[in-house]
């Protein structure tokens, strides 16, 4: 049992998990759509003055963050397989960091080439209010959620603490002396630790000045801090600390999944820690801000030829990532839903000013 406890939240205050950590939507598939002309992006347009959609030959992939983070991973995991499977003869990936990926966001609002697609998540959402930015998710153009993954709590393997109640109870005690590191401001990892605190029973408005949360752009600036024992702790997507750990240089002290993760069957969940928090990171891909219906069209097209491939398929099993795939109306819904729960979610945890 947990030295510091309170009431527990419940699902209607904390939005995130308590049950699930977003509304659970069914995966759809769609039918392959036909039609698509024969010519290539010109990149002021994505279709002829009849709104025929142009062919898809090249594809430009956007990583907002630094290489190696999950964003960074699930973009050049995208470019394999659409090359391989001869879905596209090219798809570059330009990584454009900054500000929890809304430096990415703002610029592919205004990307002229509508043969684009840029990852983003719930990282994205979250940073979108933290930041105050000034170009939002919903000013750009959403084409397919394509994947979950479970978040990991780690610390470097020299750490004294054992297990998540140690490293919380510390983080209670000692406050800004325990650094945490995560991806940006506001995004899951931030979510997650903010969660677990309040959980510890302390009040959201003290977890700002509680929690010395460290952001950084990718997932291997991150390992860096870990493994040069400059912060105490570090929370991010599975796949981003699997190596570390498996190679004893990380301990992994629990996942955010409902259930134990295949890449790390060993490690408890934070239910089974004592911690009623659960909380999954999605993944999806968006478009430019003025890609019409035929462009839109033929994106979804495109993953939705990815997703259904045997390549992809090997990705989500590598990597350990789950497959969540939404697209059209039923991506959009979620993606509202995701948007409200999230911002209410930063203003419980104190993260966001209500």
């Amino acid at each position: 049992m947990r030295s510091h406890s309170r009431p527990r939240t419940s699902a209607a205050t904390t939005g995130l998990r308590r049950g699930a950590a977003f509304p659970a939507l069914a995966g759809v598939g769609i039918a392959a759509m036909l039609g698509l002309a024969a010519c290539t992006p010109t990149g002021d347009t994505g279709g002829d003055a009849d709104g025929e959609a142009v062919s898809l030959d090249s594809v430009s992939l956007i990583a907002p963050a630094d290489p190696g983070g999950g964003w960074d991973q699930t973009a050049r995991a995208m470019s394999e397989v659409l090359t391989s499977e001869d879905l596209v003869g090219s798809a570059p990936v330009e990584n454009i960091p900054g500000a929890g990926g809304t430096v990415g966001l703002a610029s592919l609002a205004n990307e002229r080439d509508p043969a684009t697609l840029m990852v983003m998540g719930l990282v994205m959402v979250g940073a979108v209010e933290t930041n105050a930015s000034d170009v939002r998710i919903e000013d750009v153009t959403p084409i397919a959620k394509l994947t979950e993954e479970a978040l990991v709590l780690v610390v470097p393997a020299s750490s004294p603490y054992k297990t998540t109640e140690d490293l919380v109870d510390a983080i209670v005690e000692d406050g800004a002396a325990i650094s945490v590191t995560g991806g940006s401001a506001g995004g899951a990892d931030h979510i997650l630790a903010g969660m677990l605190l309040t959980e510890a029973g302390v009040d959201p408005a003290d977890i700002p000045s509680t929690l010395n949360y460290i952001p950084n752009a990718g997932g291997g600036e991150a390992v860096t801090m870990l493994l040069g024992n400059t912060v105490q702790a570090g929370i991010s997507g599975v796949g981003e600390f699997v190596e570390q750990i498996e190679a004893g240089e990380l301990r992994a002290l629990a996942v955010s999944s409902p259930e134990p993760v295949e890449l790390l069957p060993d490690t408890p969940t934070l239910i089974e820690e004592g911690y009623d928090v659960e909380l999954t990171n999605w993944r999806g891909v968006v478009a430019p801000t003025e890609a019409s219906d035929a462009d839109i069209e033929a994106l979804t097209t495109l993953v939705t030829e990815m997703h259904d491939s045997e390549g992809w398929a090997a990705t989500l099993e590598e990597r350990g990532w789950a497959d969540a795939f939404l697209v059209g109306d039923e991506f959009q819904t979620f993606l509202d839903g995701n948007i409200a729960e999230v911002t209410e979610t930063l203003k419980t945890i104190g993260l966001v000013e209500s």
